[in-house]
């Protein structure tokens, strides 16, 4: 019986209880054309350990709830290609904790690490402002180390066939920054936590509102026209113009649904 024919276990902790050939091919359901196609990365050789290949990688250990899946262009790469990791979440739901998506040949901007070498753990320990003012000027958003390939509305679909195969029709997202939550929305999720502070927001931003009044051309992150743009918004919150961190949100998705939610109207990036 194939991984395709085969019922699936309910949950990642459950997936990750298999024999390792079973749930590798269980995670693999998540690899989108892309990586095939374009970059040459070949799905029959998990874990491939040749330097100068394409690269595989689950960790994804018996007795855990959650899994990560890399996927690298070349072994020795600093960064992934495409990374995901997901967790079981309350009543046994999914959570999508992280996906980064990075084009491999567009240039770096360490912002990831501060200037004494320490991680900036997405800003939240610390910030390597230089780095980020280069990233910002290059048209990245906060968080980004490289340029994206845009290719996260491609993963969607794969997302709710793997939830429905898990047996579910909900799952869930943590935006880790204001435009994460601005993609999401655009994406057809909704707001378990957090969509009055995301209106809250727009209308602070308009002119004349609390945090439009908090732009200042003298702050790079916090210039005159961030208000304009869902990038500008996010590079100013992250900076700190809310007074506190952007966190508490959290998402969710019914499969095949859309939840027809927009925060920004007529968003510009």
């Amino acid at each position: 019986m194939t991984t395709k024919d085969k019922a699936w276990p309910k949950t990642i902790r459950e997936i990750n209880r298999l024999p390792e050939e079973e749930k590798y091919a269980i995670y693999k359901t998540l690899l989108p054309d892309w990586l095939f196609t374009s970059y040459g990365v070949d799905s029959g050789t998990p874990q491939a350990t040749l330097e100068n290949q394409p690269i595989i990688q689950f960790r994804c250990p018996r007795g855990t709830r959650a899994m990560e899946l890399i996927v690298k262009q070349r072994a020795t790469d600093l960064d992934p290609l495409l990374y995901i990791n997901l967790a079981d979440a309350f009543n046994n739901q999914l959570i999508v904790l992280l996906v980064v998506v990075n084009d491999p040949d567009s240039p770096r901007y360490n912002v990831d690490i501060d200037l004494q070498g320490n991680p900036t753990h997405f800003g939240t320990t610390s910030r390597n402002k230089p780095a980020e003012i280069a990233a910002m000027r290059a048209g990245l958003s906060p968080g980004q180390i490289r340029r994206g390939l845009r290719a996260f509305k491609e993963s969607v679909p794969l997302f709710e066939d793997f939830v429905r195969r898990l047996g579910h029709d909900i799952f869930f997202i943590e935006p880790l920054a204001y435009h994460n939550a601005i993609v999401f929305e655009s994406y057809g999720f909704s707001y378990l936590r957090g969509h009055q502070d995301m209106v809250w927001i727009n209308e602070a931003f308009q002119p004349d509102g609390e945090l439009h009044k908090k732009l200042n051309d003298d702050n790079p992150f916090r210039h005159k026209d961030a208000w304009r743009t869902v990038r500008g918004r996010s590079w100013a919150i992250h900076d700190g113009i809310l007074g506190h961190p952007f966190t508490g949100f959290q998402m969710y998705k019914r499969v095949g649904g859309h939840a027809g939610i927009n925060t920004f109207p007529d968003a510009e990036w």
